[in-house]
């Protein structure tokens, strides 16, 4: 139950199904076996998503709005098709901070769902973000690696013991609240907006 006056967290994200959570889990469990240090800091697998737009506070009152702005892009968008496939980081292999697993597929649809959402969430109050779309999928993030670890991970990437993970139907964008908490984030979903045929 949400409370009336308190702001939430929120994102509008695609969902990536349970047979590719089931697929990144078990790539992660692959991946634990070489980077098994503390400063590597998993992503809950059911948690992992592609992320359209961060909200961040938003008040109970503007979910409507946020959600009505959805609903009138979302038809607009034929569904398509991504495969999470090979690994990555950001920012480089030389300060790692985000291991990812990336997408490819109907990239260019995702770009233009994406461009949408910012051009009817941007007028709302959530400026429009600066930095280049890079869809991907969140598996660990690290907090200040040594130097023996970026070069595990350096190691691993190049090696990408993952390859692909499997395909992500994209039929809907959700709007999900996340509530932080000392045992990690848990996403509710607070609604769901159908793409068109």
């Amino acid at each position: 139950m949400l409370d009336k006056g308190k702001p939430i967290r929120a994102f509008i994200a695609v969902e990536v199904g349970d047979e590719v959570t089931q697929a990144l889990a078990e790539a992660q469990a692959t991946l634990k076996r070489s980077l098994y240090f503390s400063t590597f800091r998993w992503v809950a697998p059911e948690n992992i998503h592609i992320t359209l737009k961060f909200l961040g506070d938003v008040l109970p009152s503007q979910l409507g709005i946020v959600k009505a702005a959805l609903a009138n892009i979302a038809p607009h968008h034929a569904l398509f098709r991504l495969t999470a496939t090979d690994l990555g980081v950001f920012p480089n292999l030389n300060r790692p901070s985000v291991l990812w697993v990336g997408l490819q597929g109907e990239i260019t649809q995702l770009h233009a769902l994406r461009d949408d959402v910012e051009r009817v969430i941007a007028p709302l109050g959530f400026p429009t973000e600066s930095r280049p779309f890079s869809p991907h999928l969140t598996l660990a993030r690290l907090k200040e690696p040594s130097q023996a670890e970026v070069q595990a991970l350096r190691d691993v990437v190049r090696r990408d013991p993952v390859g692909m993970l499997g395909e992500i139907g994209v039929a809907e964008i959700s709007l999900m609240q996340s509530e932080l908490s000392p045992r990690g984030p848990r996403y509710t979903r607070l609604a769901q907006l159908e793409l068109g045929e």
